[in-house]
């Protein structure tokens, strides 16, 4: 895994995880995530840059619609397994893409300019804890997304490689 977010980022995020600054910057980020995400042929994301976070590109396939659905997430690594934190910036709900992966955990990541096939599960007991402590140590926002969230649990969703 790389290196943890800088001075500089870590006042970026501090920014970022204010309630109405998540809710402004968030669409903006994934637009142009999207957009650097095409012309890098799945090198380069913006926000990942911009706050020192890994990033990658998820496909899933929709709980509902049973239509591919992709988007950027963050995503904290350990060997081959990837814990992707559904936080959904502390609402009421969790994300899409946490439904989708339980409903089809199969799914493509595209992460560090490769693509791969993983399948998901939901962390639990000492696992969870693991990287729940791994992501707060990346963002604090994540301890804050937990109060907001208080009502619910904030679910880790591991994916580790398909064989």
């Amino acid at each position: 895994m790389r290196s943890h977010p800088n001075k500089f980022q870590r006042g970026l995020l501090t920014i970022f995880m204010q309630r109405s600054v998540t809710a402004v910057i968030t669409p903006v980020l994934h637009r142009v995530d999207g957009f650097f995400w095409k012309i890098s042929a799945g090198r380069f994301f913006f926000s990942s840059k911009l706050v020192g976070i890994p990033a990658l590109r998820i496909t899933t396939i929709g709980a509902k619609s049973k239509q591919p659905r992709s988007l950027v997430l963050y995503g904290f690594s350990e060997h081959e397994k990837i814990a992707l934190i559904a936080s959904n910036f502390g609402q009421t709900n969790n994300p899409s893409w946490y439904y989708n992966l339980k409903a089809n955990p199969k799914c493509q990541v595209e992460w560090k300019g490769r693509s791969a096939e993983y399948i998901a599960h939901e962390a639990a007991g000492e696992e969870y804890q693991k990287y729940w402590d791994m992501a707060v140590s990346y963002y604090k926002g994540y301890d804050l997304y937990k109060i907001r969230a208080a009502h619910r649990h904030i679910p880790v969703m591991i994916l580790v490689p398909a064989k």
